[in-house]
């Protein structure tokens, strides 16, 4: 075999090598980007699920007044958020669930109350899975963040026209009292 034609021949498996191995990185890349979608979805659930939650507790006449007020109008807000006021939303609704069952005796009230028991029960569970949710949904961002930051997926393009993934930065923490209270 003449020199030239082995040197054509590597010269071939060194790109079908090269062509492997960006096709599996696209293909990561996306599986990631697939990934952020349903983390995202989860966690969208999850926010909803919570706002629902403490809106239909606000409406229910266990809370007192003011506190009924203060957690309604935190949940509408959370609800109705667009997606760039969504994170600052979803924090002021943490906030108001903090005040209004910053105290145990809140959440013995609410749970004397007919249904109170299962309704508190319910605020507690969704409560407790949106940190879970967000957790999961950053950890994936960071993830393709990582990838995405390679040369070789800007050279190349591998992203192609994804946006470049942000994380979803809020205030989580949970109120103390209804976390022991209820469970």
């Amino acid at each position: 075999m003449p020199p030239v034609t082995a040197t054509l021949i590597w010269i071939l498996v060194a790109l079908v090598a090269i062509g492997l191995y960006l096709s599996w990185t696209a293909g990561r890349l996306d599986r990631l980007h697939a990934r952020i979608d349903a983390a995202r979805a989860a966690l969208d659930a999850q926010l909803l699920r919570r706002a629902s939650v403490a809106q239909e507790l606000a409406t229910s006449g266990v809370l007192d007044p003011a506190a009924s007020i203060v957690l309604y109008e935190a949940a509408h807000a959370a609800r109705q958020a667009v997606e760039e006021q969504r994170e600052v939303a979803e924090s002021e609704l943490s906030q108001a669930l903090r005040a209004v069952f910053g105290e145990s005796q809140q959440v013995d009230t609410v749970k004397e109350a007919p249904g109170g028991e299962a309704a508190a029960a319910e605020l507690a569970e969704a409560v407790r899975r949106v940190p879970m949710a967000r957790r999961f949904h950053n950890d994936a961002v960071r993830a393709v963040r990582a990838l995405r930051r390679h040369r070789k997926v800007r050279w190349f393009r591998l992203a192609g026209h994804a946006p470049f993934p942000m994380a979803f930065e809020m205030d989580d923490e949970p109120p103390a009292a209804l976390i022991e209270r209820a469970a």
